[in-house]
């Protein structure tokens, strides 16, 4: 689904130039559960930036379904970012005096989805994160964890191929994390690509596979035994 090959990303607002991404190569399949992991400043936000149509890198191939990102053009790069990906932040993103309903709509007032559909695919993306009756609810009085649910509920509305989430427990208290990441884990098992970045390597821990970065490149690429799942927020 997704190849990497000889990534760079390079800033030349400083002398030297400043390298965020170097020689970074890796695939990653449809239906996997990936994490990308490393410590702030090793360059895993600017890779998160480039597999998500965000931004550009400065040489190399990054490939999506068979298409070359530097094939397309900036529309239709927002185009398949809104139909085929979905975005969970850590500081949720939400639109604090809308509805739950308001803010799961907002992809799809980008899409081609029509109005009598709509209705149908909101509340079956509230539903499936448990918030079915918050729906008519102000975003801002939820607690932490039921908007970084409300913000997953956005991000499947579209049924997207893959979901970036990107330190979704960053904020939370470990109950609602643990929430957080069941809900990542059954949209993993329905079949939906993620891609998990985070500094927690227990947060980590519930991928398959994990990626570290260092220094801009790929320190290491791993799969996960999933035996000993779940201890982490006991």
């Amino acid at each position: 689904m997704i190849s990497l090959k000889n990534i760079q990303k390079a800033y030349y607002d400083s002398d030297p130039p400043t390298i965020a991404l170097n020689n970074i190569s890796f695939e990653i399949r449809q239906g996997e559960f990936v994490a990308i992991i490393g410590p702030s400043g090793s360059g895993k936000s600017t890779l998160l930036h480039i597999l998500s149509f965000m931004d550009r890198p400065t040489s190399g191939v990054y490939t999506f379904f068979g298409k070359k990102m530097h094939d397309l053009s900036d529309a239709e790069l927002a185009y398949i970012r809104n139909k085929e990906m979905g975005f969970v932040f850590q500081s949720f993103n939400l639109l604090g005096h809308a509805s739950v309903y308001d803010n799961v709509e907002i992809p799809l007032l980008y899409s081609d989805v029509n109005i009598k559909d709509r209705k149908k695919l909101i509340e079956d993306a509230v539903k499936a994160v448990g918030l079915a009756d918050k729906i008519n609810v102000e975003a801002g009085k939820l607690s932490g964890g039921q908007k970084q649910r409300v913000a997953i509920a956005r991000a499947l509305v579209n049924d997207p191929q893959v979901i970036f989430a990107d330190e979704p427990t960053g904020n939370l208290d470990s109950q609602s994390g643990a929430q957080v990441i069941k809900i990542l884990e059954d949209l993993h098992a329905a079949g939906h690509t993620i891609i998990l970045v985070t500094h927690e390597t227990y947060t980590a821990q519930f991928a398959n596979r994990t990626i570290t970065i260092k220094d801009g490149g790929v320190e290491s690429d791993k799969e996960i035994v999933k035996n000993q799942h779940h201890k982490f927020f006991k």
